[in-house]
């Protein structure tokens, strides 16, 4: 899914302004490259994690090791009102080229603000680095998609280095009129070598290929494996997805909560050669798998809240016969 940097985002070029505060000891508000704020936030031993307040975009993952798990290009362009390649970008209110606004929508391309009273959640009280972040339309914003939203954001680290992130949108349109968007979070995992990488999960799934025009298939019996460019929406995805990361003896759970579908993408070597914001080779080393919802648009009546979320985990493996044994991670 190659994201051209997006026009006339001009609500994008300037950062708000209103004191920040953070309600976690365990988060910290510092500046990036470009001078882009982002928030720190530092979990048990040496987890932690990074958010931009541009985009509201988790970059950085790292485990009690300090090994990074997300993909962030080295390349990636820290300049509004280009997108961050990389980490976990927000797709919202459309996915993709599922509707008639830029790719992916806007939410990734705008200034986001640190909630200071966000309404309750409920939350496992031993996460303790945690932010909320916020995100209301500009006068901008309404008019190329004419409604009016809350969109609440939390990211939080769990004691066993867990990353999570909850999603709130809720509908304030004042005239009555309901709204409908797609949805992920476009994920890019950080893997040794694409070639020694398999995703369980999703076999025998349905899916639309987008380099086949969206036509719908049927995924064969066997865990998934790349060998080429793959831009797939699985439909009506398990809550758990592995990514199974043979050469480092790893293995990523992705749970998911109120988004139905999961895109896999990796653009291979061509498709990476033409993308001014990712290395020629940094295919290999990347692969996103991406909690969403696609097939069927999310539509909230004014009033309305609806709530999806992610979890991302990462397990040693175990194999037996190159295989996932016994598959705890799915089942567990």
């Amino acid at each position: 899914m190659a994201s051209p940097a997006p026009a006339g985002a001009a609500s994008a070029a300037a950062s708000p302004s209103p004191p920040m505060q953070l309600s976690s000891p365990f988060a910290e508000l510092v500046k990036g490259p470009s001078g882009l704020e982002k928030i720190v936030l530092r979990g048990a031993r040496n987890c932690c994690a990074e958010i931009y307040l541009y985009g509201g975009q988790v970059t950085s993952w790292k485990n009690d090791n300090g090994e990074e798990l997300l993909f962030l290009s080295s390349k990636a362009i820290f300049k509004p009102p280009k997108a961050i390649r990389g980490g976990i970008p927000v797709c919202f209110p459309q996915f993709g080229t599922h509707g008639n606004l830029e790719q992916h929508g806007f939410a990734r391309n705008r200034f986001w603000t640190i909630d200071n009273n966000p309404p309750p959640l409920p939350v496992n009280p031993a996460i303790k680095a945690f932010v909320d972040l916020i995100l209301k339309p500009s006068e901008e914003d309404l008019k190329i998609w004419p409604h009016s939203f809350e969109f609440r954001l939390r990211v939080a680290l769990g004691p066993s280095g867990d990353l999570s992130l909850t999603s709130r949108i809720r509908n304030t349109n004042t005239d009555g009129r309901p709204f409908s968007y797609t949805f992920a979070y476009h994920t890019y995992f950080s893997v040794s070598d694409i070639s020694e990488v398999r995703v369980e999960g999703l076999e025998t799934m349905d899916y639309l290929d987008n380099l086949k025009a969206k036509e719908r298939f049927t995924e064969q019996g066997d865990a998934i494996v790349f060998e080429s460019e793959v831009d797939k929406v699985y439909l009506a995805a398990p809550s758990k997805i592995a990514i199974i990361d043979h050469e480092k003896k790893r293995t990523f759970v992705v749970t998911k909560e109120g988004l139905p579908d999961a895109v896999v993408w990796n653009p291979w070597d061509k498709k990476a050669k033409a993308m001014q914001d990712f290395g020629d080779a940094e295919y290999k080393s990347m692969l996103c798998v991406e909690p969403a919802a696609v097939e069927r648009p999310i539509t909230l009546k004014p009033g309305e809240e609806w709530k999806g979320r992610l979890v991302l985990s990462a397990v040693p493996s175990s194999y037996c016969s190159g295989q996932l044994d016994p598959l705890k991670v799915l089942q567990g």
